[in-house]
This record gives structure tokens, sequence and C-alpha cells, in this order.
């Protein structure tokens, strides 16, 4: 997963137009592979089957990322400034 945020900045308007990108591989086949644009929050997870002190087996949450983690922090600091955020399709 790759996740791009572009920000154009327009002075005389105090404005910021945000772009987001996703790029996708849920497999190892390139052929297999997408892309989005625009704001969709998603969070990401990688888990793995491990022994639990019981000795039952049980999936456990190995990775975590949540998109919101990154865009959320431009988007307050351009909120913050006085500046206004709007989400565009291009750049």
């Amino acid at each position: 997963m790759a996740l791009k945020t572009r920000m154009r900045l327009i002075p005389e308007n105090r404005e910021v137009r945000f772009l987001d990108e996703r790029w996708e591989n849920r497999s190892s086949d390139h052929a297999d592979a997408q892309y989005g644009r625009g704001h969709a929050p998603a969070v990401y997870r990688q888990w793995e089957t491990k022994q639990g002190p019981d000795g039952r087996r049980r999936k456990v949450e190995t990775f975590r990322f949540d998109t919101r983690e990154m865009t959320d922090p431009l988007r307050i600091v351009v909120l913050g400034a006085g500046w206004t955020c709007r989400g565009v399709f291009k750049l």
C-alpha cells in the first residue's frame, strides 16, 4: 500500500487543495493492483497466528495503519491557520 497526499497552496484565497491517492496491491500479482483518489479513510491491518497462554492458537494484530493519522494533522494545521481546505480530484 502506498499513500500520497498532494497539496496546492492558493495564497490569494487562503486555501489549500488536497488530493489523496492510494495504490494497493493485495497479492503478489501486480495485475491485481488497485488505485484510488479522493478522501476515503481506510485502516490497514496485518495479522499473525500465535499460540496464546492457554495453548490455543489465535490471531494477533501485528501492524495497523489508519490513513487519517497522516491526513488529519495536515488539515488541522491548515484550518488552525485560518485557511480553507478543499478536496479535489485533479491538481
